[in-house]
């Protein structure tokens, strides 16, 4: 899932789109905290109706006691990135280098 969060997307993965999901799925949230239902996302996992889920980004972040991943059962099932997924060394690289391309332009287009 990789979406903005709006009205129209909160929740948007809740009980009933997980238990249409197959049980050898696995759901993936890169886009924002409270596309997916934390809870119905913990109750899911637990209860083996999805093979697992990875997710970068959390309702609250960081992540609280109270948050329903924190209790996920079959934590095996769960990976929890701290929002930081898209920041391999090759990322990185590739943001200093379009950085350094739009410095570059707005230097040759304003010579003074």
């Amino acid at each position: 899932i990789h979406c903005p969060l709006n009205e129209r997307t909160l929740d948007l993965i809740d009980e009933k789109e997980l238990n249409m999901m197959k049980s050898t799925a696995y759901l993936i949230n890169t886009g924002r905290g409270g596309i997916v239902n934390e809870k119905a996302l913990a109750d899911a996992i637990d209860a083996g109706k999805i093979a697992g889920a990875a997710v970068d980004v959390l309702t609250r972040e960081p992540i609280s006691t109270d948050n329903p991943l924190f209790s996920v059962v079959r934590k095996d099932k769960l990976l929890i990135m701290p929002h930081v997924a898209w920041a391999s060394k090759e990322s990185r690289e590739l943001l200093v280098d379009k950085l350094a391309d739009n410095i570059r332009s707005f230097i040759s287009s304003n010579p003074d």
